[in-house]
C-alpha cells in the first residue's frame, strides 16, 4: 500500500508526548472502507492464517486488549494497520518501502507458491505458504508486547522465522521511545529509535540514513537488527560507501534510486520538512539545499519549533501548497501541477495518529485521533482506545456507500469538494477547526473529570513518587512511571473505562452532527453549480 508517516519525538512535539502518523493509502483505482475496532483478549485468533500468503500462524495464549482500524470488507485479510494496547503502546503498521535488485537476489521475498496439480495426480506439488506482510503485522503483534522495544523485537523474531513476501516500515511507541523498523528482503530487518528531539518523515521508501551496526549488534541502545545483519551485507557486497566510514547508510545499501522515485516519493519528504523547517534551508529555486528530487533528503531532523497535531493532519494533508506543484493551485502551469505525487490523496483510507502522552495517568494517556478518507477534505478528532468498544459510526462501516457512517460521508465530501475546491475550500476549513477545537476541548474534560476519581493506594503512591522525582530530577515528566503489568492493571479500570467511553461517544456525536452539516453545504454549493441550472424562477 502507499502511504506516508511522520513519527514525532517527545521533545518535539508540543506536549512532551511520542506521536506516530500515517495515512493508509489504498491501492490505485481500490477503496478500501475502514473501521475502528476494540479487539479483546476473547476476540484475539490463537490460530491465525493470513489470506494473502496462506502461511498460518500460532500466537500465544495472553494477547492484551487493543484497538484496530481493519478493512470492513475481509476479503483480502484484516489489515489492522494502526492500534494502542493495554500496556500504552501504539503500533503503524505499514508504510511500503521500496528496495533494490542486489538485495533482493541475496534475500528473496517470501512469496505464496501455488499448489501444481491436485493430491493423487503424477506430478503433484503442494502450495508453499508465503511470509507476513501488512495485511497480518498489526494482529500478530501488538496485543503481546509491552514496550516499543518489545516490539521490534517481536516483529524481528517472527520476520527471520517467517520472511515477508514485500519491504515494509512499522513504527512502534510507548510514552518514553518511538522505534521504526524497516525490513531488508526477505527475512532480514533493521530498527532505529527516533532521536526525541526529532521528527521523522516516511514517503515510501527505504528512509534510515544512517546506523550504528555495532549498536546494534552489541548494545542496542538506539539500533537493532537482525542477527546476521553484518555477514549479509559483507557477503553480498551491499555498503556502497567510498571509503570505510561510521555510520553505515542503509538507504544507500539496501534502498532504491529509481526515477520514479522522484516523482513518488522524494517530492514529500521534501514538502513535508520545507513547511516544518522553513527557515534551516533554501527549499526552493535553483540554489536550493534540496530540491523535491534529492536522494539525501535527511530521515530525521529537529524541527524550528515544537510539532503539534495540527501540524502533523496539515503534512499529511499536503498537496504542495504554496509551490507550482499543487494540482488545486494557482502557481505554475498545468504541467507542474501534475508533476508529483501528492501526500493527501482521493484513494486515502484513514489517517490515525497515536498520541502517548507522559504527563496523564495511564488509564488515559493514550488518545488515538482519527480521519477516513481524502485528508484534505476530511477532519481528524481524539478518541480514547483504552475503551470496551468504539463508536458505531467509525465502527460500523458497511461495504456500501451510506452517509450514516463516518467514512462514506467523507468519501462523498471528498468527491464533491474536489471538483469545486475553492468554492467549497472556505468550508472544508471551518469544518476542521469546528471538529478539531471539539475534539480538544472534549480531550481536556475527560482528563478533569478522570483526574477528580478516586485513586487506588497503589495508583497515589505512583503518583506520590512520580512527582517527587519529577521536581528532584525532572527526569522525563511521567506522572505515573508503572512497569507493565502496573500499567496493564491500571487500564483496566472500569470506572475510567465508562468515562472515556462516554467521552468517545460524545465525540462521535458532534462529530456526525457537523459532517453532516458540511456534506449540506458542498451538495448546496455543487448543485447550485450544475450546467443544466437556470435562473429564472418557475414561480
Amino acid at each position: 500500500m502507499a502511504c506516508t508517516t511522520i513519527l514525532v519525538g517527545k521533545d518535539a512535539s508540543y506536549d512532551g508526548s511520542t506521536i506516530i502518523a500515517r495515512n493508509e493509502d489504498s491501492a490505485n483505482g481500490e477503496f478500501n472502507p475502514k473501521q475502528f475496532l476494540v479487539i479483546t483478549p476473547e476476540e484475539q485468533p490463537r490460530t491465525y492464517t493470513s489470506v494473502i500468503s496462506h502461511l498460518t500462524i500460532e500466537l500465544p495464549d495472553d494477547p492484551l486488549q487493543y484497538t484496530s482500524v481493519p478493512n470492513a470488507d475481509r476479503k483480502e485479510g484484516i489489515w489492522g494497520e494502526a492500534g494502542v494496547n493495554e500496556a500504552n503502546v501504539a503500533m503503524s503498521a505499514t508504510e511500503t518501502l521500496t528496495t533494490n535488485e542486489r538485495v533482493l537476489g541475496a534475500d528473496p521475498f517470501v512469496e505464496l507458491v501455488p499448489a501444481k496439480g491436485k493430491p493423487g495426480e503424477d506430478g503433484y506439488e503442494p502450495e508453499v505458504p508465503g511470509g507476513i506482510g501488512e495485511e497480518d503485522f498489526l494482529t500478530i503483534v501488538l496485543p503481546y508486547v509491552r514496550t516499543a522495544r518489545e516490539g521490534v523485537a517481536r516483529l524481528g523474531a517472527l520476520l527471520e522465522e517467517y520472511g515477508t513476501y514485500e519491504m515494509n516500515g512499522v513504527a512502534f511507541c510507548d510514552a518514553d521511545e518511538i522505534w521504526w523498523l524497516e525490513t531488508v528482503g526477505g527475512h532480514h530487518w533493521i530498527a532505529k529509535r527516533v532521536p526525541d528531539e526529532a521528527y521523522v518523515t516516511m514517503p515510501n521508501q527505504l528512509g534510515i540514513d544512517e546506523f550504528d551496526l555495532d549498536d546494534a549488534l552489541g548494545d542496542q541502545e538506539n539500533h537493532m537488527c537482525s542477527e546476521d545483519l553484518a555477514e549479509f551485507i559483507e557477503e553480498n557486497h551491499l555498503d556502497l560507501a567510498v571509503e570505510s566510514t561510521s555510520p553505515f547508510n542503509p538507504r544507500d545499501a539496501f534502498g532504491s534510486h529509481s526515477d520514479s522515485d522522484h516523482v513518488y516519493n522524494t517530492p514529500r519528504a521534501w514538502w513535508m520538512q520545507r513547511f516544518l523547517n522553513p527557515y534551516d534551508e533554501v527549499w526552493d529555486g535553483p540554489d536550493a539545499d534540496h530540491s523535491p528530487e534529492n536522494n539525501d533528503i535527511p530521515w530525521a531532523r529537529q524541527p524550528e519549533r515544537k510539532v503539534t497535531i495540527e501540524d502533523i493532519k496539515y503534512v499529511l494533508s499536503g498537496h504542495y501548497q504554496g509551490t507550482p506543484y499543487d494540482p488545486y493551485g494557482k502557481l505554475g502551469d498545468e504541467h507542474t501541477r501534475h508533476m508529483y505525487r501528492p501526500i493527501g490523496i482521493n484513494r486515502q483510507s484513514q489517517l490515525a495518529v497515536m498520541q502517548i502522552r507522559p504527563y496523564r495517568p495511564q488509564a488515559n494517556r493514550a488518545i488515538q485521533w482519527m480521519a477516513y478518507g481524502s485528508n484534505p477534505f476530511n477532519t481528524l478528532v481524539p478518541f480514547y482506545p483504552n475503551v470496551d468498544e468504539t463508536p458505531a459510526y467509525l465502527a460500523d462501516t458497511t461495504t456500501r456507500v451510506t452517509t450514516e457512517n463516518f467514512y462514506w460521508a467523507n468519501r462523498v465530501i471528498a468527491a464533491l469538494c474536489d471538483g469545486a475546491f475553492a468554492d467549497t475550500s472556505n468550508a472544508v476549513e471551518r469544518y476542521q477547526q469546528k471538529t478539531g477545537a471539539l475534539g480538544h476541548r472534549l480531550v481536556a474534560a475527560t482528563d478533569e473529570q478522570v483526574a477528580r476519581l478516586g485513586l487506588t493506594a497503589a495508583e497515589e503512591e505512583a503518583e506520590s513518587a512520580a512527582e517527587a522525582e519529577f521536581e528532584a530530577d525532572n527526569v522525563d515528566g511521567d506522572v505515573q512511571p508503572l512497569e507493565p503489568e502496573e500499567i496493564i492493571e491500571a487500564v483496566r479500570n472500569e470506572e475510567v473505562r465508562g468515562i472515556l467511553a462516554a467521552a468517545n461517544q460524545t465525540m462521535a456525536d458532534q462529530l456526525k452532527a457537523e459532517t453532516e452539516k458540511l456534506l449540506d453545504s458542498v451538495l448546496y454549493t455543487r448543485s447550485m453549480a450544475m450546467k443544466n441550472g437556470f435562473h429564472m424562477s418557475d414561480f
